[in-house]
Order: C-alpha cells, then sequence, then structure tokens
C-alpha cells in the first residue's frame, strides 16, 4: 500500500463505512480498472466509527452498484491511525468526516485529506450527504453519481500531478 510500493492509495471514508465510503470505494476501483490502472492504484474505505466493523454495505448500497455493473465484497472496518501513513491520499465524504479526520490525524500523517465532491461537483453538490436514514434508494443513486464524478476527476488531475 501507500508509501511501501510504487502505487498510489486512496481510502474513502464516511461515519460508519455503511454507505458512502464503500459505494465511493467500488466506485473509485471501477474508475481504475476502466483506465487500466489496477496495478498502479490501491483504494480501500473505512469508517471514522467502529460501530459496524465487519458488517457488509448496506443493502441499498450494494444494489445501485449492481445496477451499475459493480461489484463490492469489502466488510467495514475502522479507521486506524497507521492508514495516515499508509494511504497517500484520505478522503471524507462530507465536511463532518473532513474536520475528523483532520483531527484524528497523528503529527507524522503523511497522507493528503480532502473532501472527495471538491473533484469536479458543483459547489451545491460537493457535499456526499449521508443517506442512512433515508427511505428507498434514490440518495443511494446520488451518492453513486456523485462519486463517479468525483472520482474521475480525482483520477485525472492525480494522473497531472494536480492534486496540492
Amino acid at each position: 500500500m501507500g508509501k511501501r510500493s510504487q502505487r498510489s492509495s486512496v481510502l474513502m471514508v464516511c461515519v460508519g463505512n455503511l454507505c458512502r465510503s464503500p459505494i465511493a470505494e467500488a466506485v473509485m476501483r471501477d474508475v481504475v480498472a476502466r483506465a487500466g490502472l489496477q496495478g498502479e492504484w490501491h483504494v480501500e474505505s473505512a469508517g471514522i466509527e467502529g460501530w459496524h466493523c465487519g458488517c457488509r454495505p448496506d443493502e441499498r448500497a450494494l444494489k445501485v452498484l449492481a445496477r451499475n455493473n459493480i461489484k463490492y465484497c469489502g466488510h467495514a472496518r475502522v479507521l486506524t491511525p497507521e492508514d495516515f501513513l499508509e494511504f497517500d491520499y484520505i478522503f471524507g465524504m462530507d465536511r463532518s468526516n473532513l474536520a475528523a479526520l483532520k483531527q484524528m490525524a497523528p503529527d507524522f500523517a503523511t497522507a493528503k485529506v480532502l473532501l472527495l465532491g471538491d473533484f469536479g461537483l458543483k459547489p451545491d453538490e460537493r457535499i456526499i450527504e449521508d443517506p442512512y436514514y433515508d427511505i428507498g434508494e434514490a440518495s443511494f443513486e446520488k451518492i453513486y453519481q456523485q462519486c463517479n464524478t468525483a472520482c474521475q476527476n480525482f483520477l485525472r488531475q492525480a494522473r497531472l500531478k494536480q492534486i496540492m
């Protein structure tokens, strides 16, 4: 991973690692695969809180991914201090995630902590809202669309070395 290999690495983070970050992880892996760059990128996801460690993502997230021909086999895990060294980029889904990540980052952190929505989304769409308590799948589809746009833009900028 990350600093120990030549591959670039990305960690997608939300509160519980059940909805947004697994979708973002799966979408980023798909974007990387479609670009033929699987050997150059490592992608995972994690949660700020450990409430759901070991659980599969929300069924609505899995259904949206399946409808978009993306398979996901991961399980929720909690963010660790080592992640801030192991990953090159750590993405929060909203401002609260971003603030928590910055607070949790150890002094020795080397990862760039960023908001995923800052990559190509319109200003009013930059926040990837938590859909956990929503009814139905519409908000999960919106998250998929936001992640698809942001991940494509992030990868393009990363390949052009435009990320500070």
